[in-house]
C-alpha cells in the first residue's frame, strides 16, 4: 500500500533538497549506495567479486536536460571503466547506464545524442574487456530505448538490454530479443505507471514475470533473472533445468545490499550471480524506488533523517 505513496514522494523537491543534505554515510543511504566516488564502487566491486560475485556497476543520474552533465556522465563511466581494467576486476565486472543520464531527455536531439554517448561508453567497455547493459526506466522511454539498443547491437552485439515485466507489453518484447547473443535482463519494474500501460495487482506482476521467464529460458538468449524473489528464482531454476540450460547460460542479479546471503549461497551452488552496484551523488531517485519496493526500511530512513541533525 505504501509503493505509490513513497514513489510519488521522490519527486517531491521539498523532501529531495531536506534527503540530499544527508551524508552518503548515513544508516539507510550505505545499505544501497556503497560510496559517491569511483574508488569506493570499485572497492565495493573487487569485495564482491573475491566472494565469487560478478558485479554490474550504475554511475547514478536520470533525466539529465544539460549537456554538460550528459557528457560529465560518460567521463565517469569512461573513468570507472579504466579502474576496472586497472585493477583486473573487468572480467566479471560490467556496467549498466540509463540512457536519460546521457542525454535522452534533452530536447530536439535527445535520442541522437544518448546513442553516440551510449556508443562511446560501449567502445570503453569493450576496450577494458566488459560490456554494457543499457537500463530500462519509465515507459515513456520504452520505444526510444530499445531503438537505442537495436543501433547500438550493429557495433556492439553484447550490449545487455532490460525489460520489466509489470509492463503489458513485455511478454511480446521478450519475444523479440530471445535471440542467440542477447544479453536479457528482466525485473518486475520499479516504476510509478499507469493502470493503462502496466500491472498494478503484485500477483498480475508477478504472473506475467514468470511468462516472460518462460519466453527467455526456452530462447536462444542469455537471460539475467533480476529477483529477489526466493519464489522467482526455484521457478526461474527449475525452467532453466527443464529446458536443459547449463550454469553460466544465464545468471541470476540481486541488488547491492539485498539478500547477500542467497546471492553468495547461490554462487556456491554454481550459478553465476550479478550485484547491481549504484554509486554517485545523485542517489536520491534510486534510494527512493528501493524503498517503495520495500516499504519496511522506511521506517529505518525515517530515523536517519531525524538523527542526521
Amino acid at each position: 500500500m505504501l509503493r505509490q505513496p513513497i514513489l510519488l514522494l521522490a519527486k517531491s523537491d521539498k523532501v529531495k533538497n531536506l534527503v540530499s543534505t544527508m551524508p552518503v554515510s548515513s544508516g539507510i543511504v550505505t545499505s544501497y549506495v556503497p560510496g559517491e566516488t569511483t574508488g569506493s564502487a570499485v572497492d565495493a566491486s573487487a569485495g564482491l567479486i573475491d566472494d565469487g560475485l560478478h558485479v554490474t556497476l550504475d554511475f547514478l543520474g536520470e533525466d539529465t536536460l544539460d549537456r554538460a552533465q550528459a557528457d560529465a556522465t560518460v567521463a565517469a563511466y569512461k573513468e570507472l571503466l579504466a579502474e576496472l581494467a586497472r585493477r583486473g576486476l573487468s572480467g566479471r565486472a560490467e556496467v549498466s547506464v540509463k540512457l536519460s543520464a546521457v542525454g535522452q531527455a534533452l530536447p530536439d536531439e535527445g535520442e541522437k545524442v544518448a546513442l553516440e554517448n551510449a556508443r562511446e561508453i560501449c567502445r570503453a567497455a569493450r576496450n577494458a574487456g566488459t560490456t554494457v547493459t543499457l537500463d530500462m526506466e519509465d515507459h515513456t522511454t520504452t520505444d526510444s530505448t530499445l531503438e537505442i539498443l537495436r543501433n547500438l547491437r550493429k557495433d556492439f552485439p553484447e550490449t545487455g538490454a532490460v525489460l520489466q515485466a509489470m509492463l503489458h507489453r513485455t511478454e511480446a518484447d521478450c519475444r523479440s530479443l530471445a535471440y542467440e547473443g542477447s544479453r536479457v535482463r528482466l525485473c518486475k519494474g520499479a516504476y510509478h505507471e499507469p493502470e493503462s500501460v502496466a500491472f498494478q495487482d503484485k500477483v498480475d506482476i508477478d504472473k506475467s514475470y514468470v511468462r516472460c521467464l518462460k519466453v527467455l529460458l526456452a530462447g536462444q538468449g542469455y537471460p539475467m533473472i533480476a529477483s529477489h524473489d526466493p519464489r522467482m528464482i526455484q521457478i526461474a531454476s527449475a525452467l532453466a533445468s527443464r529446458h536443459g540450460r547449463n550454469h553460466g547460460t544465464y545468471e541470476f542479479q540481486m541488488l547491492y545490499g539485498i539478500r547477500p546471503e542467497e546471492q553468495r549461497r547461490l554462487a556456491e551452488a554454481g550459478e553465476t550471480v550479478r550485484v547491481y552496484i549504484p554509486y554517485g551523488q545523485e542517489w536520491y531517485g534510486y534510494l527512493m524506488r528501493r524503498l517503495a519496493e520495500r516499504p519496511q526500511n522506511l521506517t529505518f530512513f525515517l530515523r536517519s533523517l531525524v538523527s542526521k541533525k
